[in-house]
Formats: structure tokens, C-alpha cells, sequence
């Protein structure tokens, strides 16, 4: 899968935007706050109806704008297709493929897929519970619509019985309800716990030697699953927890409180981990979800790097450079020099300034306008 071209249009600081992309390696470089992220966001939002900030729909749109479009072309096994998405201030977004507007954002899922790799990605393993379901919700989405109806499902249903649960305060009443969305919850939390099992088994097959490769055969990573209750268990500590749900007035077992833990040699480096044994092990995850992707789709996914180069020192900017060879990327920076120049085959370079796009290395210019900055 390709990227060929992405169209703008009041766009965060952009009031119009047209790129077209290498199916290699595209550099994005000049300095901050200047609109580099926004363009690896668009295509991000593009792909995943998210943004990878976790911005609203709002927030996107040029400021003193209602609206804002962008337009992605790609191709799939030799086949086109044109992926529209509409942001609008005060109503849900619009999204359309090859010109047919769709109902649900679940259906652009499986056309292509993306790994987003940020700075933030690194400190993925010290951050809280919720950014490694976020991963997990993410990368599953892209990849089985099974599992984005389930997770649809179950959030639905976890903010109607949260709701119920602070409802009976003032009707008590309503409490013989909650077996009805206990029932729900139990069927959709099961099917979620199932993908997510499945999932990290399936990273455990890839992540062992990539991380021995990155730390000189001197380390083993492996990933554990650690459900808030299992797939067999869930169904009775729902009902345990009811007394305690009741009292706190929200829902406290469940899928939506999992997380995922990272062990060397029986140590658990989240919280005994050092620094560098944690950014190294976020590496890996990123570096075995890319081949994931590649193993399930039978293709590479789309790989966007957000200045993350400057923060990996030589050797990890090695072994992520030579692992992204065969994939199309797109990679921000905020100079050529050093990694880049001597050690890295660049096929188009596009100079970011001002919100202004300017390609360097081919002939014809590419550009875009407005000078306001990076949200």
C-alpha cells in the first residue's frame, strides 16, 4: 500500500495543502511549530478517523474556519482509492471512499494501515494503563472490524450503565436494570479480552528477537497480557464488584482498566526498568508491530516518524532505519544533517517553514499557506 497524495484544506495552519508523496522515504524538516506534525496527522486522521494527539474534531480546523477537508490518495494492490474526510465544528465528520460516503468510520478500517511513531511512543512503557489499551485499541482496530464493533459496543454500554450507576442515587429503584447491562457488558468484554490475548500472543512471536537484536543479545522482553478480569472470570467479578460500583458510582472491572505488562527476566521494567531499558523495549514494540502488520495484511503498513530520531541515539536510529527500508515513510525532522545526509536514502524532501511546503530534492513546487502554528 501506497500513499500517493494528500490534499488540505483549512487544515490547522494550513489553508490549502497539496503533497505528493515517494512510495520511499519522504522527509518533512524545518523547525518547530511550523506545521511538520499536522501533515503526518492529517494522513493519521485519514486512516483512523483519530487524530493521534487525541484532538477533537474542533481542534483540527483552521482557526476562524467551520469546516475543514482533507483528501488522501492511495493505492492498494494496484488499486486506487481516494479517502475524503470532512471535519466540522459542531456535527460529526463526513467520511467518504472513492466519492461513496460512508455511515460508520468503522468501515474505512482494513483499507490501509498506519504506525504512528512519536517521541511520547517511547515513553509508552513508564506512562499509565491507558496509553498501552491505546495502543492495543488502535493497532486492532486497524486490523479486525470484529474488534472495532466490540470496542464500540462495550464503550456504549459502559457509559450507559456508568450513567445508571450514578442514577441511583436518586432511583434506587432502577437497580434490578443493571443485570441487563451486565449481560451486555460480560458478552463485549469477552470478545475484547479474546483480541487482546490473540494479539499479544501473536507480538510475543516478533518482539523476543527484535529486542535481542537492539540490545546486543544481552536482554529477553516479553509481553504480558494482564487483564482486570479474565476471559473465563469476567462474568462473576462483574457481579462481585456490583456493591463496589454502586458505592463508587462507576464500573470497575472490565476491559476499559486492563494493561499490558514488559518483563526482562522476570523483572518488571515499568517499574523497575531504567530508562534507557524502557525506551529500548518501546522501540521493539513499534519495530514488532510494523512486521505484525506485514505478517496479518501481507503488506507494509505506513510508516509516519515524528521527530522521534532525534531522540534514539546512533545504534537505535540504525536498527530502526535499516528496519524501515521496504516501507513507504514519511519522517519529520528539523535538519538534515547528521543522521540523515550520510547514513539515509532520501527520495523526496519537502522544507517546511511558516506554514509554507516546499519540495527540494525534484522538480516542481509543492506548497501551502498561512502562518499560523502547530496545535
Amino acid at each position: 500500500m501506497i500513499i500517493e497524495s494528500i490534499e488540505l484544506k483549512n487544515y490547522r495552519n494550513y489553508d490549502t495543502l497539496h503533497m505528493q508523496f515517494s512510495p520511499g522515504t519522504n522527509i518533512l524538516y524545518g523547525n518547530n511549530a511550523q506545521g511538520k506534525t499536522n501533515v503526518l496527522e492529517a494522513v493519521y486522521v485519514c486512516c483512523t478517523t483519530k487524530s493521534h494527539r487525541g484532538s477533537k474534531d474542533r481542534e483540527m480546523i483552521h482557526f476562524h474556519e467551520d469546516e475543514s477537508h482533507i483528501k488522501l490518495n492511495l493505492r492498494k494492490d494496484q488499486v486506487p482509492y481516494r479517502i475524503d474526510m470532512h471535519l466540522k465544528k459542531n456535527k460529526a465528520k463526513g467520511i467518504a471512499i472513492n466519492g461513496i460516503p460512508i455511515k460508520k468510520a468503522s468501515e474505512l478500517f482494513g483499507i490501509v494501515n498506519v504506525v504512528f511513531f512519536s517521541p511520547e511512543d517511547l515513553n509508552l512503557i513508564k506512562n499509565g494503563p491507558s496509553e498501552r489499551r491505546k495502543f492495543i485499541d488502535l493497532e486492532l482496530c486497524q486490523l479486525d472490524r470484529y474488534y472495532v464493533h466490540s470496542l464500540i459496543s462495550y464503550n456504549r454500554i459502559l457509559m450507559q450503565r456508568n450513567r445508571l450507576l450514578k442514577d441511583l442515587v436518586f432511583k434506587p429503584e432502577y437497580e434490578e436494570t443493571l443485570d441487563v447491562w451486565d449481560i451486555q457488558l460480560m458478552q463485549y468484554g469477552r470478545e475484547i479480552i479474546r483480541c487482546r490475548e490473540n494479539f499479544i500472543t501473536q507480538l510475543n512471536d516478533i518482539i523476543g528477537r527484535i529486542h535481542r537484536k537492539l540490545s546486543g543479545d544481552k536482554e529477553n522482553l516479553i509481553i504480558v497480557y494482564d487483564p482486570c478480569a479474565s476471559y473465563e472470570d469476567l462474568e462473576e467479578e462483574i457481579k462481585r464488584s456490583r456493591i463496589s460500583d454502586m458505592k463508587q458510582k462507576t464500573t470497575l472491572v472490565g476491559p476499559h482498566r486492563d494493561d499490558i505488562g514488559f518483563y526482562m527476566d522476570d523483572i518488571d521494567i515499568r517499574r523497575f526498568g531504567s530508562q534507557g531499558q524502557q525506551r529500548t523495549a518501546a522501540l521493539s514494540l513499534k519495530l514488532a508491530e510494523i512486521e505484525l502488520v506485514k505478517r496479518l495484511v501481507k503488506d507494509y503498513p505506513i510508516l509516519l516518524l515524528d521527530d522521534v530520531l532525534s531522540e534514539l541515539d546512533g545504534e537505535r536510529q540504525n536498527h530502526l532505519l535499516s528496519a524501515i527500508d521496504q516501507i513507504q515513510t514519511m519522517i519529520t525532522c528539523t535538519g538534515l544533517e547528521d543522521f540523515v545526509n550520510n547514513r539515509f536514502p532520501l527520495d523526496r524532501i519537502f522544507k517546511v517553514e511558516d506554514g509554507t511546503v516546499i519540495q527540494e530534492n525534484e522538480t516542481g513546487t509543492i506548497s501551502g499557506t498561512d502562518s499560523s502554528t502547530d496545535m
